[in-house]
């Protein structure tokens, strides 16, 4: 489970990649060197690289995911790689730098801010705001699909667990989190569309596609998962699940399989769809997307030739190094 450090690590990078765009923004604004800017620029990229690497045996081991085990993993070196180019020069990188920072602005309070006492008045923590009104509607839509778990405080204090009850009378519980919300998918967007360079009035329009979506499709995935796991529908080949999983109680095996496979992979399709429909609106996000492609293959690519889409024309500050 991350920890208190971990939420104060994340925090610093977080920082650490808004000071770089405050440089970058300095340097372009008095026409100086953005030399300094792609050093504090690395420096974050390679804190964010240690951030995904401890973070790996949570989502790993604790969380038993293979989809998100593996694209932690995999931002190490990414991480590492991204920081070697922006420090040599490619200074398009600034952009996915404080997209990383807004994300992480966005994201943080949800995960960090504890209920604030003031003026007499208790103010829930936006954590469990976020979590109850997911839950919520989950429980709704599950209802209006002819099921009729009992809603139950969660171990974390909160209205987020349902109970399932088998035909032998086994208990399941099903538990709404933080990371079941889609919280982490809205802040990439909105993140992107933070940190590129456009009018205010299509950045908006480019979160005001995402977001909805990306709500609605997560109640979904929630629905799908607490019904699936609820009543036992997915107990396919339990013992390969299980030992793949590392697991041994038969009841998870589908759990596993509608969480952690079908939903994670499914959760990967719908976020590529939903960045076609942003680019639509904000065809600037190519430039993040390209140079993630460009670090996983070494090659340049030109994806609005690729997917018809108009190219902004690229802002000064993300042209080249000096």
């Amino acid at each position: 489970m991350p920890s208190a450090l971990t939420d104060l690590f994340a925090w610093a990078v977080v920082a650490s990649f808004a000071v770089a765009a405050a440089a970058e923004w300095r340097a372009r604004a008095t026409g100086g060197s953005t030399r300094l800017a792609r050093l504090l620029g690395a420096g974050a990229f390679l804190a964010f690289g240690g951030f995904w690497l401890v973070l790996f045996p949570h989502f790993a081991f604790t969380q038993k995911s293979y989809v998100e085990g593996v694209l932690s993993l995999a931002a190490v070196p990414a991480s590492v790689y991204a920081a070697w180019l922006l420090y040599g020069g490619r200074d398009t990188l600034f952009v996915l730098g404080r997209a990383i920072a807004a994300m992480g602005f966005v994201y943080l309070p949800f995960e960090t801010i504890p209920a604030i006492s003031a003026f007499g008045l208790e103010l829930p923590a936006p954590k469990r705001l976020l979590i109850e009104t997911v839950a919520a509607q989950t429980g709704t839509a599950i209802s209006l699909l002819g099921y009729t778990p009992e809603l139950l405080r969660g171990p974390n204090g909160y209205w987020s667990t349902y109970l399932f009850v088998t035909p032998t009378g086994h208990r399941l519980t099903f538990t709404v989190l933080l990371a079941c919300t889609g919280l982490g998918s809205m802040a990439i967007f909105v993140g992107l569309a933070a940190a590129v360079r456009a009018p205010l009035g299509r950045k908006l329009r480019a979160i005001a596609v995402a977001v909805p979506i990306i709500w609605a499709l997560n109640i979904v995935r929630t629905t799908f998962i607490g019904i699936a796991f609820g009543k036992q529908y997915l107990q396919v080949f339990p013992e390969v699940v299980l030992t793949l999983f590392g697991a041994s109680d038969p009841y998870k095996v589908s759990f596993f399989l509608s969480d952690r496979v079908i939903s994670q992979v499914l959760a990967v399709v719908a976020l590529i769809g939903v960045t076609y429909l942003v680019l639509r609106e904000l065809p600037e996000v190519l430039t993040v997307i390209e140079d993630v492609l460009y670090m996983v293959t070494d090659e340049e690519y030109d994806l609005a030739r690729e997917l018809d889409l108009p190219r902004e024309p690229a802002s000064g500050s993300e042209r080249g190094a000096d």
